[in-house]
């Protein structure tokens, strides 16, 4: 009788959506199927965001984030795509970094330039229901954006 009852707290415990089988948050299972349907190599990180690695150009490599939560505001929610462009050492950034990085969101076509801590990221927002032709070409303008401003801030160097 004991193993039938702790049987049973244990088949419980590891149920969806128990507090015991959860570990961190959740990614969107919509967002998987969309990258798998681009054919896009992805890994899930601690948050629940999908994180990808893309081969560019002179042998270059982009960070790209696509973030599972959905923002709301109004009737609106959006979701966002980060990329990193730029990592600052210690402080503030330097007052020429962030007017170029203002500069170069007023010319962007989507997305701008946000601090993240001590870096710079691009964040393009798209509609949470975006169609995966959509998201790609969300995630084509993070990158290119990010990669393009990384090479002419760090003068070529290639962190992300």
């Amino acid at each position: 009788m004991k193993m039938l009852t702790w049987l049973g707290v244990a088949l419980l415990a590891c149920a969806p959506g128990t507090a015991l089988a959860q570990k961190g948050p959740a990614s969107d299972a919509a967002i998987g199927r969309q990258l798998d349907t681009l054919d896009y190599n992805y890994e899930i990180d601690a948050d629940g965001d999908y994180q990808m690695v893309f081969d560019l150009d002179d042998e270059r490599t982009q960070l790209v984030y696509v973030r599972s939560a959905i923002e709301n505001y109004g009737s609106l929610s959006v979701r966002e795509i980060w990329s990193p462009g730029f990592r600052i050492k210690q402080g503030e950034f330097p007052a020429v970094i962030a007017n170029r990085l203002l500069l170069d969101s007023n010319s962007a076509k989507i997305g701008s330039w946000v601090r993240q801590g001590d870096m710079a990221m691009y964040v393009v927002k798209i509609d949470a229901n975006a169609s995966a032709d959509q998201l790609s070409d969300a995630i084509d303008a993070a990158i290119k954006t990010a990669d393009k401003l990384e090479q002419e801030l760090t003068l070529g160097a290639d962190e992300f």
